[in-house]
C-alpha cells in the first residue's frame, strides 16, 4: 500500500437512535474516553462546541511514538449523519491543507433498530511525519504504512466500542 492510498475504516451496529449516536461522536471528549492514542482534547479560539470551522487541539500518546500535540478543524458536519474533521498544522489551522482526516458517518438501521457507525481515516495531503517516515525508508514505505494503519484499526475498534457501551447503556 502506498501512503496515498492509506485509509483504515472500521464499522459497528449500535442499539441506540442516530440522536443518542449523534450526541456522542460529535462531543470530541467521546473519543478522548476510547481511543488508546487520543488521551486529552480541547476546544481553541473560543469554540465551545461543534461547527464547521471550529478548532480543537488534542494530546496523544502511543508506545512507538511517544506523546505528540495535534490542532484539527471541523471541516464538515451533517446532523446525525456525518462528523469529519481535519488534522492540520498549528499555524495552519484555518485553511492549512489536512496531515489527516478523520470521519464518523452514521446510518440508521433499515429495520429501525439503531444505528451503524463507521469511523475512519486517510491521510491528508499536506506532509506529515509519516512520509518523513516513508522518506527515510523509502524500501519499508508497505511495512510503515501497514503498522500504523493497524494501530489506527486497533484504536478505532476501541472508540467504537466505547461508544457503543455509552450509547446503548
Amino acid at each position: 500500500m502506498r501512503l496515498a492510498d492509506a485509509r483504515v475504516e472500521c464499522v459497528t451496529e449500535i442499539e441506540a437512535a442516530p440522536q443518542r449516536v449523534w450526541e456522542l461522536v460529535s462531543d470530541i471528549s467521546t473519543s478522548a474516553r476510547h481511543s488508546p492514542e487520543l488521551q486529552e482534547v480541547e476546544w481553541l479560539d473560543g469554540a465551545e462546541g461543534p461547527a464547521v470551522g471550529a478548532c480543537f487541539s488534542g494530546r496523544n500518546r502511543n508506545s512507538g511514538m511517544g506523546e505528540w500535540r495535534t490542532v484539527s478543524r471541523v471541516a464538515q458536519m451533517s446532523e446525525q449523519r456525518l462528523f469529519e474533521w481535519e488534522v492540520v498544522r498549528y499555524n495552519d489551522r484555518r485553511h492549512g491543507e489536512p496531515l489527516a482526516v478523520w470521519t464518523y458517518t452514521l446510518e440508521p438501521l433499515a429495520d429501525g433498530s439503531g444505528t451503524r457507525l463507521r469511523h475512519g481515516m486517510r491521510f491528508g495531503a499536506a506532509r506529515g511525519p509519516m512520509h518523513d517516515a516513508v522518506e527515510r525508508y523509502p524500501d519499508r514505505e508497505e511495512q510503515i504504512i501497514d503498522g500504523r494503519l493497524a494501530l489506527l484499526r486497533t484504536g478505532i475498534e476501541r472508540t467504537l466500542a466505547g461508544v457503543k457501551a455509552e450509547a446503548e447503556a
